[in-house]
């Protein structure tokens, strides 16, 4: 192999409210970079990854991406994870004209419409209403039919979209919001927001938080004995392993939002050996333990840049860019086809319930009845618990 490498820049947050997503990006961006290596590199060279903390604070990011941009000897960039390290960064990689992949970032491009940007997020081409979709569409089919909605949400910019989703879906399955309340971020005792809606009688409570309001929550939650029948929404947080595992017992009958987990469908090529590895260094590497909600993505997200390079044997932003749009991209996420706007063609969010957690090991995350698939139904790997107080004792 030649031995000018192929630098590949981007930001990620490494530190700050964000890190520890971005630590397993990270970690799953090594596991591509040692892999890929280790065949011989891309054009006959080898690759090496130039990440830079964006300390989880968009305000640095464009300065970042500059210096990247700047820098003669980066051949591509690419996206960090979520809205804070892509949407600072767009405006200087349209200027630039570069072929752009984000990693998650619901919703980025609506504002800018580029059409050399792809996102790495399951949520189709409507994102707002694919994530909670899943959600009001099975809470719809059980019986009695839940017909009122309490919706509450952290105040914050990244709650509008699934928000907005959320009552769209609503309409659409014949319900009622009959309570909407939002909580500043700096939120720590959630109990008097949680008795609010016990108040309200509402059938179904919806969330749209943060990692750590989404802990508080749910602690609020099961002290205060809400009795709505189905609980949960678009939490960020749940599917974190380190949060998976504070929680444990206490996520029996929450509904929420997953992109990947290991059940006998989601077994795409090359997924299994990836999480593997991946959870064999992740405690030395500080990251998730379980890596399920960002690893796939992440390692997916440096297979576009892989497959592209490869089949146009070109580095030019323009050609990739080109190939992408059209391209059906096979990765241990599954197989992705971009559209409009950058986002996949066809939803893949998958509408999880938890279920049978008894302890906070996290040996029984490993076990798909705990994690239980309700939606797509081609993904499907078991039913919904209802009403929530039948999951919550941890009952089948």
């Amino acid at each position: 192999m030649s031995k000018k490498p192929i630098k590949i820049g981007y930001s990620l947050s490494l530190s700050g409210i964000l890190a520890a997503n971005g630590k397993t990006a990270l970690l799953a961006h090594k596991l591509w970079e040692e892999n890929i290596n280790n065949k011989g590199g891309l054009l006959g060279r080898p690759v090496q990854l130039v990440c830079v903390d964006d300390q989880t604070n968009p305000n640095l990011v464009p300065e970042i991406y500059q210096k990247l941009l700047a820098d003669e000897e980066t051949d591509l960039i690419m996206g960090g994870y979520g809205d804070n390290s892509i949407k600072p960064a767009m405006p200087l990689v349209i200027e630039h004209k570069r072929f752009f992949v984000g990693l998650m970032g619901l919703a980025v491009n609506q504002e800018f419409n580029y059409e050399n940007y792809f996102a790495m997020i399951p949520t189709g081409l409507n994102p707002g209403v694919a994530l909670t979709e899943g959600f009001f569409s099975i809470a719809a089919k059980q019986h009695p039919k839940p017909e009122t909605v309490a919706i509450l949400a952290a105040d914050a910019g990244f709650s509008k979209s699934p928000v907005q989703g959320a009552k769209e879906n609503c309409a659409k399955n014949g319900m009622r919001v009959i309570f909407e309340e939002t909580y500043p971020l700096s939120t720590t005792d959630f109990s008097p927001f949680i008795r609010k809606v016990q108040q309200t009688g509402a059938d179904i409570l919806f969330m749209c938080s943060y990692v750590t309001d989404s802990v508080g929550l749910i602690h609020a939650v099961n002290q205060e004995g809400l009795q709505a029948k189905v609980v949960g929404g678009a939490m960020i947080g749940p599917q974190n392993g380190s949060v998976k595992l504070e929680l444990g017992p206490l996520l029996n009958g929450i509904v929420n939002y997953e992109y990947w987990l290991p059940v006998e469908k989601l077994l795409y090529t090359g997924v299994q050996e990836m999480i593997e590895k991946y959870q064999a260094r992740a405690n030395q590497e500080g990251t998730d333990p379980l890596g399920y909600y960002v690893a796939p993505m992440a390692y997916a997200q440096l297979q576009i840049l892989e497959q592209a390079i490869k089949t146009t044997q070109s580095l030019d932003d323009n050609v990739l860019a080109a190939y992408t749009r059209d391209a059906v991209f096979h990765t241990v996420a599954g197989d992705v086809k971009f559209g409009k706007g950058g986002g996949w063609t066809a939803s893949r969010v998958l509408t999880v319930q938890y279920q049978q957690l008894t302890n906070h090991t996290i040996e029984q995350f490993k076990d798909a009845k705990t994690q239980v698939v309700l939606l797509p139904e081609a993904l499907s790997s078991g039913n919904l618990i209802y009403p929530y107080a039948k999951a919550k004792n941890g009952m089948a």
